[in-house]
């Protein structure tokens, strides 16, 4: 290090996201105060995004075992769940929120790139990316070019790397008209006996880096990530990475060919922090260290400085330790695929990392203290139920008396209109679904996404969920719904819910209420999870989520994001949501609560948008969802959708649809109409089935004790709702499909 070199001071540690007392802590680490690369170097590393210092304690409450988990959280780059016949399956979801809120279009590009990188640098191949997105007002000129350079973003780089989108979420809310939010869901298959690990052994071995060059782009991104979005955000355009999926193609096919050779020890993605990051971590999980040449790393640019070098986040990158010997067969593979392979550095046992440039030691620092379980600083944060929770009003309080049936039908038009509730066509028309023909239910839809294993009889079933409004009403409860909505999508389509991964978005942790939200939406998940036996196997925090007001600061709703994975034994066991055949009868399976509390009807028609969170009962749904298995494992159910947004109604016109069938039912009049069409009460489902089925589900259901109600019948092309005539399900589908255009229509 160079003598003369000005040694930081706080002031600047503040200026990089650290803390005063993260800065003294760094000089006694160090035995000496640092110079400025190492202050970046531990900057980038105990940022909240790397480090999870505000939430790490949480994370460790929730539920990590599980029988066929193979690699739990913060094991490896993804989680790994054994799906049988020698196969695992690697998934994982992650945010890009604030890269995509400044540069959408290579915010949300490189989110799926990084997302992708993690499932094939354990050696899996991607088959699948699902995603949940959160918008502000889509009538709105500039959300309008955010929706489209996302939107733009995921398909072009799903599309060129030829790895289907295969579903996801879209919600509009104006909490997200300053942060919107983007996560994005990878899920790949790889033979058991062929992962690979991110670590590094063997004092002696060579260490690589692969793939593209590094540049400025992703400087200090991890920093970004890791603080509020300002006004001059935009300054720090250059924390957004560029991607380039065709470069990434090729990575990933080198990538899985290489592990074949039998010449790596590991392989780490470069995402947050770059090199800094996959050095340090590989490094500190091996119990090693690594002497690295930053002159040897393939730049861009001549000019950078060593910080820069170490911090980048330019995509299409890993970091490869190999057994001595064996270069030789990297070489060869990675010349193959036209890609670069250079030997930057070799592992040593001292525990430290040394970086050198031009020929100084421009840091040294120990491995250990900079990763989460090492040096990383760990808080816990003060929490405090937020105000507005006192205030939110129980609209199942109002006495309402059953609606006029004429009124009902304008009311159920009026509902259709919210931009929440249509259909999503204008963004997955964009995706490409069907490249590697894995994917089911393209015209037949199923609650969740049905990707088939080729040569086996099983599938894998993907969803992502949450309704945020709900956490934000209670977190607890609001995040158990979550997980139970996920799992309730996966048995709808005849899948056994097998774990989770989490993206948890929401506020500035140093606020007391956002740290409650937090801590309950943690512990709702933990005991759902349980209940499930869905195991969590990682995923991603996401804090620093909110809007800067001119009179306060004011966080997004909480937003604990779940992707679960399901699993399907025999594909013929797939269950879809539409109606099949005319005359089967229609089925309501749960209790019915007719509980207007938090849904849509309430938010967009009644224009109610503090409310309670709505009926959910942990017990009721898990027997549900068990009952409705053994429904279709008998093969009695024609069809299964869940009951969500916009209640009973629209779980039946979704399924009408889907199948080109209308419907002839009577509501409960015990409840009143509109309640019962459009409350949004959890744990049930609508089946349809056969009317010679009908004894033999009445039988299960009455001796498991699941409530259910036969609500009517499958029509020809008309609906009906206590005999009144609502119109063909054409002139549903119509508006149906094209409503959201109207709120995008300069969208070109």
């Amino acid at each position: 290090m160079s003598e003369t070199e000005a040694l930081p001071t706080v002031e600047t540690a503040k200026l990089l996201g650290l803390l005063p007392e993260e800065f003294a802590k760094i000089s006694e680490i160090l035995g000496r105060d640092p110079n400025f690369t190492e202050l970046s170097i531990y900057s980038v590393m105990w940022s909240e995004h790397c480090s999870y210092k505000n939430s790490i304690q949480l994370l460790k409450t929730l539920p990590r075992d599980g029988d066929r988990l193979l690699v739990g959280a913060g094991e490896e780059n993804a989680g790994l769940v054994d799906i049988g016949d020698g196969m695992a399956c690697a998934f994982k979801i992650e945010s890009h929120n604030h890269p995509s809120a400044i540069e959408p279009y290579q915010g949300a590009a490189t989110g799926v790139g990084g997302i992708h990188r993690d499932i094939f640098t354990m050696g899996a191949r991607p088959l699948a990316t699902l995603n949940s997105l959160r918008f502000g007002d889509p009538r709105n000129s500039h959300m309008q070019h955010l929706i489209k350079g996302v939107t733009k973003g995921i398909g072009d780089y799903g599309n060129c790397l030829g790895i289907p989108t295969v579903g996801g979420e879209v919600y509009f809310d104006s909490c997200y008209q300053q942060n919107i939010l983007v996560n994005a869901m990878s899920v790949g298959v790889v033979k058991s006996d062929e992962t690979v690990s991110a670590i590094a052994l063997g004092a002696g071995n060579p260490v690589f880096i692969v793939g593209s060059s590094t540049g400025k782009d992703g400087i200090h991104g991890a920093t970004f990530a890791s603080a509020d979005l300002t006004e001059d955000s935009a300054d720090d355009l250059p924390s957004v990475q560029v991607g380039d999926p065709f470069q990434e193609k090729l990575l990933l096919e080198a990538s899985l060919e290489v592990i074949q050779t039998g010449a790596l020890v590991g392989m780490q993605d470069m995402g947050a922090a770059g090199i800094t990051c996959s050095t340090s971590e590989m490094s500190a999980k091996g119990g090693v260290g690594m002497i690295i040449d930053l002159d040897k790393v393939p730049t861009r640019q001549s000019d950078m400085e060593p910080f820069e070098i170490l911090l980048s986040e330019s995509q299409e990158r890993m970091l490869i330790v190999a057994h001595k010997g064996k270069e030789q067969a990297l070489y060869d593979v990675f010349e193959k695929w036209d890609l670069q392979c250079e030997e930057i550095g070799v592992v040593t046992d001292s525990g430290r990392l040394e970086y050198f440039h031009r020929g100084k030691k421009v840091a040294d620092v120990d491995a250990h203290s900079l990763v989460l379980g090492g040096g990383a600083p760990v808080y816990t944060r003060e929490a405090k139920e937020p105000a507005y929770r006192a205030s939110l009003k129980d609209l199942n309080s109002r006495g309402e008396t059953n609606t006029d049936t004429e009124d009902l039908l304008a009311l159920a038009r009026k509902l259709m209109q919210s931009p929440n509730l249509c259909s999503r066509r204008w963004f997955y028309e964009q995706y490409d679904s069907m490249v590697r023909t894995n994917t089911t239910g393209t015209n037949d839809p199923a609650d969740a996404s049905v990707i088939r294993l080729k040569g086996t009889r099983k599938a894998l079933c993907a969803t992502t969920d949450c309704n945020s409004a709900y956490v934000h009403a209670d977190p607890y409860q609001g995040a158990m719904i979550a997980v139970a909505e996920a799992a309730r999508n996966i048995t709808c389509s005849g899948g056994l819910p097998v774990a989770i991964t989490n993206c948890l978005n929401f506020g500035n942790p140093y606020n007391p209420e956002v740290f409650w939200q937090f801590s309950e939406a943690i512990r709702g998940m933990g005991d759902a999870c349980r209940a499930f036996d869905t195991p969590v196997t990682g995923g991603n925090v996401s804090f620093y989520n909110q809007s800067n007001l001119a009179d306060r600061t004011e966080p997004i709703n909480p937003t604990p994001t779940i992707g679960m994975l399901g699993l399907i034994d025999d594909v013929d066991s797939i269950t879809t949501l539409s109606f099949k055949h005319e005359e089967d009868r229609i089925l309501l399976i749960g209790d019915e609560t007719g509980d207007l509390n938090c849904s849509e009807y309430a938010r967009f028609v009644l224009e109610e948008s503090h409310t309670q969170v709505p009926h959910f009962d942990l017990a009721a749904e898990l027997a549900m969802q068990e009952a409705v298995r053994q429904l279709i494992d008998k093969k009695l159910l024609s069809s299964a959708h869940d009951v969500s947004e916009g209640g009973i109604f629209v779980s039946l016109l979704e399924a009408g649809m889907s199948g080109k069938r209308g419907f002839a039912i009577e509501t409960m009049t015990a409840i009143s109409a509109s309640a019962f069409l459009f409350g949004e009460g959890q744990g049930r489902i609508t089946a349809s089935c056969r009317e010679d089925d009908l004894e033999e589900i009445k039988r299960i259901l009455a001796a498991t004790g699941i409530p259910f109600f036969v609500l009517g019948t499958v029509a020809g092309k008309d609906l009906s709702v206590n005999g009144l005539e609502f119109g063909s399900i054409d002139t549903w589908a119509e508006p149906y499909q094209n409503s959201l255009d109207q709120y995008l229509e300069t969208i070109t």
